[in-house]
C-alpha cells in the first residue's frame, strides 16, 4: 500500500523509484520477451493528425456527402457529356438542314423551328424549346457557363480577399487602418445591386469588346466577363475580413515568433506558417461562396443583364420558359431543380466543412 501511494505521489515529470522484487523483475522478463518490451506496445498506433481528424468528422456527415457527391456529377456532367450525347442517335431527316447526325441537333445552338416545345423522346432526352433546340445540350452549356463564372469570381475572391486581409493582419498600424476602411467601402456597395448597375451601363460595350474574342465573346458570352469582375468586386471584403481575424492570432503563436527570432523574412513567415494555416477557413468561404455566385449569375442573365441570346445560361433558360409555365413547365422546371439542387449542395457541403474544420462552430 505504502508503495503504491508514493508511486501516485510522485510528479509526472520524475521517474519513480523501482520497488519491483527480483523476482517479479525475472518474470516480467520472461512475459515480454528478452527485449523487456511487449511487441504489442512496440507498435505504437500513431495518432491522426488535425487535418485527417476534420476529415474524418466531414465523412460521417451524411449531408455534406450526399451533396459533394450530386456536385461532382454536376460539374462532371457539362464536361463529359456533351461529347457524349453527341455520338448517341441516329441520322434524322430535318425539314430545315437535311439530313443531319447527333452531333448537329444535340448542339445547343440548332434550331429546329418545326419541332418546338416537343416533350422528352428518344432523340431529344429532355425535350425542346421554343425555338426547337434541345433542353438537355443547352442544360448542360448553361451549367457549364455557371460554373466557369463561378470558379473565375472565386479565384479573384481568394486572391484578393487573402492578400488584404494578411497585410492588414499581419503588419497592423495604419496599413490595417487603410486596409479595414477601403474594405468597408467595398461593403457598402449592394452585391447584386451593384452588379446589375455594371452590366447595365457597360453591357453594350463589353459586347462590342469581346464579341470577337474566342471562347468569351462566342455566342451571347461576352458579357460574363463584366459579370465576373462584377461579382467580383463585391465578394472580396468578406474573405479578407475572415482572413485578417484568422492572421491577428496566428501572427502571434509561438511558431511564428520562433521564425522570427531566427531572422525569417516576413514574407516566407506569411507564406510557410500563415498562408497554410489559412487553408481551413478559405475552403469553407469558398464553398459557400460558390452557392451564392452561381445564383447571382443566374439572376443576371435572367435579367438580360448576362449571357445574352443565342447563348445558353441557368438563368437565361428559365427566362425564356417562363411564359410557357401552363402550357409547357418541363422546361421551366427542370433549369430550376437544376439550380436550386447546385446551391442547396454548395451551401450543405459549406456548413459541413465548417463543422470538421471548426467543430467549436456547432456551440
Amino acid at each position: 500500500m505504502e508503495t503504491r501511494d508514493k508511486n501516485q505521489d510522485a510528479s509526472p515529470g520524475m521517474i519513480a523509484p523501482d520497488t519491483t522484487s527480483p523476482m517479479q523483475a525475472e518474470i516480467a522478463v520472461e512475459t515480454t520477451g528478452t527485449g523487456g518490451t511487449h511487441p504489442d506496445l512496440s507498435k505504437a498506433k500513431k495518432s491522426p493528425t488535425p487535418f485527417q481528424d476534420s476529415l474524418r468528422r466531414l465523412r460521417r456527415d451524411k449531408r455534406a456527402m450526399v451533396s459533394l457527391g450530386l456536385l461532382i456529377f454536376f460539374i462532371l456532367l457539362p464536361i463529359l457529356g456533351p461529347p457524349i450525347y453527341t455520338h448517341i442517335g441516329s441520322t434524322y431527316n430535318s425539314t430545315t438542314h437535311g439530313a443531319i447526325g447527333p452531333e448537329k441537333y444535340h448542339d445547343p445552338f440548332n434550331q429546329e423551328l418545326d419541332r418546338q416545345d416537343e416533350d422528352p423522346s428518344g432523340q431529344y432526352w429532355m425535350g425542346t424549346d421554343g425555338l426547337g433546340r434541345d433542353l438537355l445540350a443547352r442544360l448542360m452549356q448553361g451549367m457549364l457557363i455557371s460554373l466557369v463564372v463561378a470558379v473565375i469570381v472565386e479565384i479573384i475572391n481568394v486572391l484578393l480577399g487573402i492578400s488584404v486581409g494578411i497585410l492588414a493582419g499581419f503588419y497592423g498600424k495604419w496599413i490595417d487602418q487603410f486596409l479595414a476602411r477601403f474594405t468597408d467601402i467595398m461593403f457598402a456597395f449592394p452585391g447584386l445591386l451593384f452588379s446589375i448597375l455594371l452590366a447595365g451601363i457597360f453591357g453594350s460595350s463589353a459586347d462590342q469588346v469581346f464579341s470577337k474574342v474566342p471562347l468569351i465573346g462566342a455566342n451571347g458570352n461576352a458579357r460574363l466577363v463584366l459579370v465576373s469582375i462584377a461579382l467580383a468586386l463585391v465578394g472580396w471584403p468578406f474573405m479578407a475580413r475572415q482572413v485578417r481575424g484568422l492572421t491577428l492570432q496566428l501572427r502571434e503563436q509561438q511558431f511564428v515568433e520562433a521564425a522570427r527570432t531566427t531572422g525569417t523574412s516576413d514574407l516566407n513567415i506569411i507564406l510557410r506558417h500563415i498562408v497554410p494555416n489559412l487553408f481551413s477557413i478559405v475552403i469553407v468561404q469558398v464553398t459557400l461562396d460558390l452557392g451564392t455566385t452561381i445564383i447571382s449569375e443566374a439572376g443576371l442573365s435572367y435579367l438580360g443583364l448576362g449571357v445574352q441570346a443565342p447563348g445558353s445560361s441557368i438563368g437565361l433558360m428559365i427566362y425564356d420558359a417562363s411564359n410557357l409555365v401552363d402550357t409547357h413547365p418541363w422546361e421551366v422546371l427542370m433549369p430550376s431543380i437544376v439550380l436550386t439542387i447546385i446551391v442547396l449542395s454548395f451551401s450543405f457541403l459549406g456548413d459541413g466543412l465548417r463543422d470538421a474544420f471548426d467543430p467549436r462552430s456547432k456551440d
